[in-house]
């Protein structure tokens, strides 16, 4: 059965954080575990969850910015539901959904193998590594793939 995109709305955010608490734990992943980081990006991303065979298996967000510019925020899949070409299936159709977009980008930890072998393979380049990103004493490598 297909992967399907389920917009995320206030009332999804105890399942946002319970995906994100599935990830914590790792320094290459640093997790959303707070309402009200949800609820603010509710309100600035588009957020969704991630579902095959009726069940959430994830979610991915992205934000639209100036100059045609698409910012993918986030990805997470629960491990149980990894490596298993989901995350590909995803990203494609994120990449579809903003085709009028110039440029995407994205953060990942340099660690990620897995990530950045997906995201490379989908055309995506590394632009630049940023030590401590997220304020938490990790790198993070941006990666961008522009049209």
């Amino acid at each position: 059965m297909p992967i399907n995109l389920k917009r995320a709305s206030k009332g999804d955010i105890p399942i946002l954080v319970e995906l994100e608490k599935s990830v914590a734990g790792t320094k290459i992943y640093s997790p959303m575990l707070e309402e009200k980081e949800w609820e603010e990006a509710l309100e600035k991303e588009i957020v969704y969850l991630i579902e095959k065979d009726g069940i959430v298996t994830g979610n991915i967000s992205y934000e639209r910015k100036e100059n045609n510019r698409v910012y993918i925020s986030g990805l997470v899949l629960s491990p149980r539901f990894q490596r298993q070409g989901i995350g590909r299936e995803v990203i494609i159709k994120i990449l579809d959904e903003v085709k009028d977009a110039k440029r995407i980008d994205l953060v990942t930890h340099p660690d990620n193998a897995p990530a950045l072998a997906l995201y490379e393979s989908l055309g995506f380049v590394v632009e630049s590594k940023v030590e401590n990103y997220y304020g938490n004493g990790e790198p993070r490598l941006v990666l961008v793939l522009e049209r």
